[in-house]
C-alpha cells in the first residue's frame, strides 16, 4: 500500500513539470518561443510543446497510458535540454542538468508503472 501511495506521489510531482509547464507556455509563450527560434526551429513549434505538456502531465498524472507517456516524457525532457545548453548561463545549465535528471525520473517511472493508484492500470 505505501508503494502504490509513493507512486502516486512520484507521479504527481512528475505531472506538475509537464502540466505547469504546459499553462505556464500558454500564458506567456515568449521565453519558449525564443528558445525555439534563438536556436533556428520555427516558432510553432511552441503549440506541439505545449499540448505534449498538458496531455502527457495530465495523463501521467491520473495513470492512462503512463509506461508510454512517462517513456516519451524521457525524450521530450532530454530533447528539450538542448535548449537550455548554454556554458555561460550558470541558471541555463542548472536546466539543461534538470531535464536529464527528470528524464532518468519519467524511465523509473515507465520501468515500474503507476501502480495501484491509477486509472487504467494495467
Amino acid at each position: 500500500m505505501i508503494n502504490d501511495a509513493l507512486a502516486l506521489i512520484g507521479r504527481a510531482f512528475l505531472a506538475m513539470l509537464l502540466v505547469l509547464g504546459g499553462f505556464q507556455k500558454l500564458g506567456d509563450a515568449g521565453p519558449a518561443l525564443g528558445l525555439l527560434v534563438g536556436l533556428g526551429f520555427p516558432g510553432w513549434l511552441i503549440w506541439p510543446a505545449l499540448a505534449f505538456n498538458l496531455i502527457a502531465g495530465a495523463g501521467i498524472l491520473l495513470g492512462i497510458a503512463t509506461r508510454p507517456l512517462a517513456l516519451a516524457a524521457a525524450a521530450y525532457c532530454a530533447l528539450t535540454s538542448i535548449f537550455h545548453y548554454l556554458p555561460d548561463d550558470p541558471w541555463q545549465m542548472t536546466i539543461f542538468v534538470k531535464n536529464w535528471s527528470l528524464a532518468g525520473g519519467f524511465i523509473m517511472l515507465a520501468l515500474n508503472g503507476p501502480g495501484r493508484f491509477a486509472l487504467l492500470n494495467r
